[in-house]
């Protein structure tokens, strides 16, 4: 399990694999929201992720090629592309300074 402080999120990234535009959505959608948190928020392949992302989102589906391939990283899955739970908890260590494990 890897972990990080949530005041130590400076890097979000949205990793998918089809490329069918959901988490391009939800990326601008993030990108809104973690703003004031000043937090930057970009998209790429899961086989792609830059080296400087804190934490990474993907698909549930994507979860287990997403760890595989950053096993230093905190990767958080989810189901839903809007309004799932991990991207309540992501904003919540991220105001409060809270931790985040995956």
């Amino acid at each position: 399990m890897t972990t990080i402080q949530g005041s130590d999120i400076r890097k979000v990234v949205v990793a998918c694999d089809a490329g069918m535009g959901s988490s391009v959505m939800l990326t601008s959608q993030l990108q809104r929201t973690l703003k004031p948190y000043g937090v930057t928020v970009e998209h790429s392949q899961v086989d792609r992720v830059p080296g400087d992302a804190d934490v990474v989102l993907c698909h549930a589906g994507l979860l287990g090629r997403a760890q595989g391939n950053l096993p230093d990283k905190v990767v958080i899955g989810f189901q839903m592309f809007m309004g799932d739970p991990a991207f309540t908890r992501l904003e919540q260590a991220i105001k409060e300074g809270g931790s985040l494990a995956d």
